[in-house]
């Protein structure tokens, strides 16, 4: 056989391939689910992330007619069932639930068996909800900038509470120490709960909290200076942003997205897609997620790809730049 003829022959079968998958794929697609889907959460039952991928699995098993069930693989800062989900096989019916902690880890864990981006095909963002910067109600401050003239005047003196290092909110907290140009001390805990103790006891002068705070708001022991979304919470429409507040590029969220493992069917992802944008779009489960302190945020593929790409150079820089070490 010359080379010609061996050319046409591999184009051929080349293009028979693509497209047989193609239409392996849309016919699997129609057919998807026939059977239970499970939802790989990476922490252990009961928190936030769990709440909330249950509530999707209720309504996609209302849609699917099929059963969506909940599989907790907590461990190692979430990077043992992120390691469990992109390792899976790549058909649809295993899912990832990934939070902002899915583009921290990268950057404190060095030697992952997985890549954050690359190792998974994104689906579609669920929710998104803003971390607070917040002090005592009696401080002295009206505002954000009124705080930073504080912080500056007594550099090194003041100190702030997270739920613990490397998460969410002490990420937040350093790229506002840095945006800030302020001289304070992080104080870790073990948790949420611990450090709202610290600051309404008055053993640290300020906490990066999130939505569990809005109580203490409400009943007048606790002050919400700036949110850290790129916008305004509906939560607390009253709360200026960072932004609004004169820090510019200081933008850090909670968020949840889906994820199925890397090579799944682009005609599946299209269809999980098209159901989670039809499960949040009902007003009865936006109420529910606003309950728990998250706004329904459902994305593209494409705008999950792009968010998460970014998310993950921008930690790499604040734990770079402040000096973070996994504990």
């Amino acid at each position: 056989m010359n080379r010609l003829v061996q050319r046409r022959a591999v184009m051929a079968l080349s293009l028979t391939a693509l497209l047989t998958g193609g239409w392996l794929g849309a016919a699997q697609a129609q057919d998807f689910p026939s059977r239970a889907v499970r939802i790989i959460v990476p922490f252990p039952p009961g928190g936030s992330a769990e709440q909330q991928a249950r509530l999707l699995a209720v309504g996609l098993t209302d849609l699917w007619k099929q059963p969506v069930i909940i599989e907790n693989k907590p461990g190692a800062g979430a990077t043992l069932g992120a390691a469990y989900a992109a390792a899976a096989t790549p058909d649809g019916y295993t899912l990832y639930f990934a939070s902002t902690s899915h583009t921290i880890t990268p950057s404190l864990y060095p030697s992952l068996p997985y890549h954050p981006v690359r190792s998974f095909a994104p689906i579609s963002m669920v929710s998104i909800s803003p971390l607070i910067i917040t002090v005592p109600a009696d401080m002295k401050v009206s505002n954000l900038a009124d705080f930073i003239a504080l912080a500056k005047a007594n550099a090194g003196k003041f100190n702030y509470a997270t739920s613990g290092t490397g998460g969410s909110p002490h990420l937040a907290g350093e790229l506002f120490r840095i945006r800030a140009n302020i001289d304070v001390t992080h104080i870790p805990t073990k948790g949420t709960a611990p450090a709202l103790t610290a600051l309404l006891g008055g053993h640290v002068d300020y906490m990066i909290a999130d939505m569990s705070a809005v109580p203490h708001y409400r009943a007048g022991k606790l002050k919400p200076l700036a949110v850290s979304t790129p916008r305004r919470s509906p939560l607390l429409p009253d709360v200026p942003t960072l932004g609004e507040s004169g820090l510019k590029d200081c933008e850090v969220s909670n968020w949840g997205s889906i994820l199925a493992p890397a090579k799944t069917p682009a005609a599946i992802v299209t269809r999980i897609n098209e159901a989670i944008f039809q499960v949040l779009g009902n007003a009865s489960v936006r109420e529910r997620y606003a309950t728990m302190g998250f706004e329904t945020q459902p994305s593209t593929p494409a705008e999950l790809e792009a968010y998460m790409t970014a998310e993950v150079t921008k930690y790499a820089d604040v734990i770079r730049s402040a000096g973070i070490k996994r504990e």
